[in-house]
């Protein structure tokens, strides 16, 4: 249905469940737009222009296209900008023509969709800037929507960040919880070791943890909850050994401060976690 190719994530099946749920599919009276199939004539048809209100980074703008062409294939769509573009108030997004109804109907799934994931890359966009560091790489989190993890990643990449770990299954991520079941840092990367995992990022939140985690064999650290000065001499410490990441707190007052310390990621959950949607409408002219 779609060029749209995201490894991992299912584009058709994603539109068909959420129209599924948005036409209460499997329901006592649903299956059916009954706004539109009362109101909106089976033959007409509507021109249409989706807009930013505010200035946003795109993202989401071919999965927006899916959900319309489900409902309408012949249904034309020119997509008027690149993924990951900065646009201001005022710039057309998307310009459609086709049935009014399966217009309608896929209106607000498509909309929902693209505001959130322009939400997300303009808050990463505000998030690098403030960064204003070229040798230190923005990291999303794992702190994302359940079943939208591979949308909201890639809004992460239009933004201007780099992805983290994608799940539990690519790295292992030893935490505190980690550690008191382990008895320590060094034990527990140890046992991770011991398993075969080849990517072990151990957390710490002290800098006596530093040497035991990296003898063990961790092959980054993640600096938690330090300070600027804490995180200089934890990067003074480990001296290129591995990869640091600074994580926790940090905000866009913090960020520059944080990445200065020498760190070569700097993760924010937020990024995923609290994004505001972005402000993008979408306007119909009858045909």
């Amino acid at each position: 249905m779609s060029t749209f190719d995201l490894p991992g994530f299912d584009l058709d099946r994603f539109v068909r469940d959420t129209l599924a749920e948005d036409l209460g599919e499997g329901l006592p009276g649903g299956g059916r737009d009954v706004t539109s199939e009362s109101v909106i004539p089976a033959e007409a048809r509507f021109a249409g222009v989706m807009d930013s209100r505010n200035p946003i980074v795109v993202a989401g703008l071919p999965v927006a296209a899916a959900f319309f062409r489900a409902l309408d294939p012949a249904m034309a769509i020119d997509i008027l900008v690149e993924e990951g573009a900065a646009v201001e108030p005022g710039a057309d997004l998307m310009r459609l023509e086709g049935n009014a109804r399966a217009m309608l109907t896929a209106e607000r799934s498509a909309l929902n969709t693209v505001q959130h994931l322009s939400g997300i890359a303009t808050m990463v966009r505000e998030y690098v800037d403030a960064m204003d560091n070229p040798d230190c790489t923005l990291l999303d989190t794992r702190k994302t929507i359940p079943g939208l993890r591979h949308l909201e990643k890639y809004a992460t990449r239009m933004g201007g960040a780099s992805n983290h770990r994608m799940g539990l299954w690519d790295a292992a991520m030893i935490k505190d919880n980690h550690v008191l079941v382990a008895g320590n840092v060094g034990e527990a990367v140890r046992r991770a070791v011991a398993a075969g995992v080849e990517e072990i990022i151990c957390e710490v939140d002290r800098l006596d943890q530093i040497e035991p985690a990296l003898r063990a064999g961790a092959t980054r650290l993640l600096l938690d909850n330090m300070g600027p000065d804490t995180l200089r001499e934890a990067v003074s410490i480990v001296a290129g050994r591995v990869p640091t990441e600074a994580s926790g707190g940090i905000t866009l007052d913090t960020i520059k401060a944080k990445a200065a310390t020498g760190v070569d990621y700097v993760s924010v959950g937020r990024l995923t976690q609290s994004a505001p949607a972005a402000d993008i409408g979408l306007d119909f002219t009858p045909l």
